[in-house]
């Protein structure tokens, strides 16, 4: 089954035709960069542009940088706070004529490594980082998925949320070191051990492709394992919640 996944980031929003099956990507990744609003209309225009590119009719899944439930936008995370309320599986189905299933973007990427990936097969409680503009995390329980486990908002310090601090964004904006970050990263890594306790943490996102440069900065207890699908998890894990999850943007 062939299913377009969309994931969309702070700074670009990215799709591609996936295998639903066995999790093969079949195009190259089409990217465009996110609106600088950042606002509903503005973002959806741009999702049309990715649905048109590939000339799709069908089911879309979307990962999405933010918490959302049963397709609604409850944050703004780090877009425009007009997105707040938003239905985004309707305004993505408005602005495209096919249905959307949309999804936290670590809850997609989460989907792509139990699925296809490192995580495939693991019980307990598997937590999944991906580290890009914010710290994004989804969590699954024996293979269950526990929507918007949003361990990037945790207050820290002088900071409303720890992805202020700890995210890639962070070290481009302070221009800091593999060593001075990875040990905020670290840091945070502690607090989701001591927080939530978890069996295996996944790393994806962007930075885990530098994976060689920060990972010995990594001490904690857990076991903490690179995710190898790396930044196309958010696209093929978008893919896959077409088929697990029900919140679909209905066409009038």
């Amino acid at each position: 089954m062939e299913i377009l996944g969309i994931d969309i980031g702070g700074s670009g929003i990215k799709g591609a035709l996936v295998n639903a099956e066995t999790g093969e990507m079949l195009t190259e990744r089409f990217r465009i960069p996110t609106p600088k609003s950042k606002k509903p209309k503005d973002m959806a225009k741009v999702v049309a542009e990715i649905v048109d590119h590939f000339n799709y009719k069908g089911p879309v899944g979307c990962g999405f940088p933010s918490i959302v439930k049963k397709g609604i936008c409850k944050s703004p995370g780090n877009l425009d706070p007009s997105w707040v309320g938003v239905n985004i599986d309707e305004l993505f189905t408005e602005y495209t004529g096919n249905e959307f299933t949309v999804l936290n973007d670590a809850d997609a990427a989460g989907y792509a490594s139990m699925n296809y990936g490192v995580g495939k097969g693991k019980d307990g409680l598997v937590v999944m980082i991906t580290i890009g503009t914010g710290l994004g995390s989804g969590a699954f329980y024996n293979g269950i998925l526990i929507p918007n486990f949003e361990l990037g908002q945790i207050p820290y310090k002088k900071f409303k949320k720890i992805e202020k601090w700890a995210a890639a964004s962070a070290k481009e904006k302070e221009d800091l070191s593999f060593k001075k970050w990875g040990k905020r990263f670290n840091k945070f890594l502690k607090l989701v051990e001591l927080i939530v306790c978890p069996d295996l943490i996944i790393v994806g996102g962007g930075t885990s492709k530098k994976w060689e440069e920060f990972s010995h900065h990594i001490k904690i207890e857990t076991n903490v394992v690179k995710a190898e699908l790396m930044n196309h998890a958010g696209i093929i894990g978008a893919a896959v919640s077409c088929l697990r999850e029900q919140h679909h943007g209905h066409l009038h």
